[in-house]
């Protein structure tokens, strides 16, 4: 896998790439697979301010249209004092491709500032296996 320097990177890599001309909140987030490919992603703002994208659903989106369905770890940086944490939509969408047990790592531009689990920050969460029954 890859390591979390390696991640770290990509999330500053493609945070620079962000568009935000209406928030200048500038997000990257970068996904290791198991098998160490990593995919990147950054928020796309629009003026319409529902249809803009964040951060995370681009780098799943490069992973899916990558061949892969399974997110091992996530960086997540951000800028500002306060931690960056995915939105409520974008907790779910990993849930979609995660366990609960897949580190999330929440950065800022020194560095990780504090890592939780998939289960930390969508506990009791709604995912595939709850329709494996059907």
């Amino acid at each position: 896998m890859a390591s979390l320097d390696t991640l770290f990177e990509a999330a500053r890599a493609i945070q620079a790439k962000a568009y935000a001309p209406y928030s200048r909140f500038k997000v990257g987030a970068a996904i290791a697979t198991a098998d160490g490919r990593i995919f990147a992603g950054c928020n796309v703002e629009n003026a319409a301010y529902p249809v803009g994208s964040c951060a995370e659903a681009g780098a799943i989106a490069a992973m899916v249209a990558g061949g892969a369905s399974r997110i091992a770890e996530i960086v997540v940086m951000g800028e500002g004092e306060h931690l960056v944490t995915p939105c409520g939509g974008c907790r779910q969408r990993i849930r979609e491709f995660a366990a609960p047990e897949t580190p999330i790592h929440v950065a800022g531009p020194e560095g990780i500032r504090k890592s939780f689990t998939l289960d930390e920050l969508l506990p009791f969460s709604f995912g595939p296996d709850n329709l494996s029954d059907r």
